[in-house]
């Protein structure tokens, strides 16, 4: 009698091993609210995912920032609390400085030069990633940002003037803004609304659509109509929990993942057009260099870059490869 019970525990140990195995949960955290076309990518991602693995995989995710910022996202993956997150660039740079290639201030002028730099250095940027154990199933577009004030910003005398928030962590803005002459205010995600609410911060770079998903564009009336920053981010997940599937799951989860951010940046540069109409709609001014004015702002944006590749803070030959893209591009496309 014994003997047999025995046999059926082992049965059952072997049972319940067998579905760790075959059956696995992958949880992955996100700043995108419930409800936002992002999440409803994600969930639809989630459910092929688990029909074409017949229930072997599953993706639940954690929308909203319930599991924090970008640096608490990361620890929780390092202790295995969370097995990815879809985090910005800034966010990742603890993990992969190079990934904040494209953030170069004042980089692209227009979406085709965005275009044209991706379709040959996303690759390389993915590929360095993986190196660092995250395998990245494309990056995302978030839009241009540009500045936004409640104040003018149509010179770069005013733009001196203002209280302007760069996010915590992202080394790369506050040494930009530093070295003309600005002095940053670091912040949260999170915090910056009330920022600019109680005054500590009275401006921000923002996306069109982002502005007006985070409320900001409440608290603003001008902006600066000359690109920023390009805003971008990517859903990663450790390659530790990801060599505990099936190489046949992963496959699949590959393919969907990145079908579904192809999709989700073409959707996101049409929501951003839409959105910058709408704030002309309510009345924010989108303030171009005045002709005086133009040459001070080159020469600010000049300035930017020769800091930044002095201070080496990114991969020398990447920038150097993406500088000759740009000026291939330009060259050839006036």
């Amino acid at each position: 009698m014994q003997k047999r019970l025995l046999i059926l525990l082992i049965l059952l140990l072997l049972l319940i091993a067998s579905a760790s195995i075959h059956a696995a949960t992958l949880k992955i955290a996100t700043l995108a609210p419930d409800g936002s076309n992002w999440m409803n990518q994600l969930r639809s991602c989630a459910t092929e995912v688990e029909q074409r693995t017949a229930g072997r995989l599953k993706l639940r995710f954690y929308p909203g920032g319930v599991m924090g910022n970008d640096s608490s996202v990361l620890r929780k993956i390092r202790i295995g609390q969370l097995h990815g997150g879809a985090l910005t660039a800034g966010g990742l740079a603890a993990v992969y400085p190079d990934i904040q290639l494209y953030s170069l201030p004042f980089l692209f002028r227009s979406f085709a030069e965005v275009d044209y730099v991706r379709e040959r250095m996303d690759p390389l940027l993915i590929a360095g990633l993986k190196q660092r154990g995250f395998a990245s199933y494309g990056i995302s577009e978030g839009g241009f940002a540009y500045l936004m004030s409640q104040l003018p910003l149509d010179s770069v005398a005013h733009l001196r003037q203002q209280k302007i928030w760069t996010p915590e962590g992202d080394q790369i803005s506050l040494g930009a803004f530093r070295s003309i002459g600005v002095s940053p205010v670091p912040l949260p995600l999170t915090d910056v609304l009330t920022g600019l609410q109680t005054g500590l911060i009275d401006t921000v770079g923002a996306s069109p659509v982002g502005a007006i998903a985070l409320q900001w564009h409440t608290r603003i009336r001008h902006v600066a109509d000359i690109p920023l920053i390009y805003l971008y981010g990517t859903l990663v997940i450790h390659e530790k929990a990801l060599n505990k599937l099936s190489t046949g799951d992963r496959a699949i989860l590959r393919e969907v993942m990145e079908d579904r951010f192809r999709q989700i940046n073409q959707q996101n540069r049409s929501d951003n057009l839409g959105a910058r109409e709408a704030l002309q709609q309510q009345g924010i001014q989108f303030h171009r260099p005045l002709d005086g004015a133009r040459e001070s702002w080159q020469q600010l944006i000049d300035k930017v870059e020769a800091n930044l590749q002095e201070e080496r803070r990114l991969d020398p030959p990447l920038i150097q490869q993406l500088q000759r893209l740009l000026d291939d591009f330009r060259n050839t496309r006036g």
